[in-house]
């Protein structure tokens, strides 16, 4: 660690042209609030805009700036991974480049750090700007994730936090490939305490979180800090043996009682098409499970830089087992 450096603040960036001025604006005006050395690590994730440009502008004013440009599109949860890599200071705070999340709430995670904390997350009490399905989905799946783990894993939250040097230290030595960085923090335990707070309206631009990457997010969550899913199997398999013996037994009765023959295939089809989607589903399950245990097993890097601007290239991300 650098003792110079007393906040590193880690600020990952996709297509952010339109906002990342307003973004690196009032950041530095916090941080200089502080009165401490710290330094804004951009982790450029495969921009194909001016993104990288404008914020190697920011640098040639500015020593605090820098910037990882990665070879090609990794993910937000990569690129959190990578910042905390790089960072050097004795408190890490990760925070969208959108604005969603107000810089200014960092001076009260700092007071709580310096308060003895480890981590400090913000907890949103409100979601300004958002749909009612996203709303509905997101609250939906933080519980589902509370019930399927033993972990305590905050309701509420995002990525937005701030973390101990220590934490850090422990969180480099996860070398998982489908990460979900919040939930890695729950797992490496330490202090932890929440700031609540009002999520806004995202400033400009597009979410860079559409449908498709929430539901590779939660299937990250899930499948990397609980087994239930997969008991589902077992379970649905009981559910199916004793409804199958059931409906065989009445169907004998039937023929024992009255006598006669016993119609129904419509009802058989509808049976055997519901079974086979269990099935299918118990086996897609199945294979995000083995995805993920053939991903760990290549062992490739987690990710590749392939520019680093105001800053050294370190060679840890060629692997991170420690």
């Amino acid at each position: 660690m650098n003792a110079g450096i007393c906040y590193s603040i880690v600020i990952p960036v996709y297509n952010e042209e339109v906002v990342i001025y307003q973004t690196y604006r009032r950041l530095k005006q916090v941080m200089d609030l502080t009165g401490e050395p710290y330094e804004l690590i951009f982790v450029n994730d495969g921009s194909c805009d001016h993104t990288a440009a404008m914020i190697k502008n920011y640098r040639d004013q500015d020593e605090a700036v820098k910037l990882i440009t990665f070879s090609r599109n990794f993910g937000h949860q990569i690129a959190i991974s990578a910042g905390m890599d790089y960072a050097l200071g004795a408190a890490v705070v990760v925070i969208d480049a959108d604005l969603q999340d107000p810089p200014e709430l960092i001076l009260d995670m700092i007071a709580k750090w310096k308060e003895g904390f480890d981590v400090v997350y913000a907890k949103r009490t409100k979601r300004k700007g958002e749909t009612f399905f996203k709303k509905l989905t997101a609250r939906l799946f933080y519980r589902i994730l509370s019930a399927s783990t033993d972990l305590d894993i905050p309701t509420d939250t995002g990525d937005f936090r701030l973390l101990d040097r220590r934490v850090c230290e422990e969180l480099k030595r996860l070398p998982e490939k489908n990460r979900y960085v919040r939930g890695l923090v729950s797992w490496v335990g330490f202090r932890q305490t929440a700031v609540e707070y009002e999520r806004d309206e995202r400033l400009a631009g597009e979410t860079k979180y559409p449908l498709k990457k929430m539901i590779k997010l939660s299937m990250d969550g899930l499948t990397s800090f609980s087994y239930k899913p997969i008991k589902m199997a077992t379970y649905a398999g009981f559910v199916i043996i004793t409804s199958g013996l059931s409906y065989l037994v009445a169907l004998l009765l039937f023929k024992v009682f009255y006598k006669s023959g016993i119609a129904g295939w419509n009802l058989v089809l509808a049976m055997q098409l519901v079974l086979t989607g269990i099935l299918l589903t118990m086996m897609g399950i199945l294979g995000e499970y083995i995805g993920r245990i053939y991903d760990e097993a290549r062992d490739r890097p987690l990710y590749i830089v392939s520019e680093c601007y105001g800053m050294m290239k370190k060679e840890r991300n060629v692997k991170r087992v420690v």
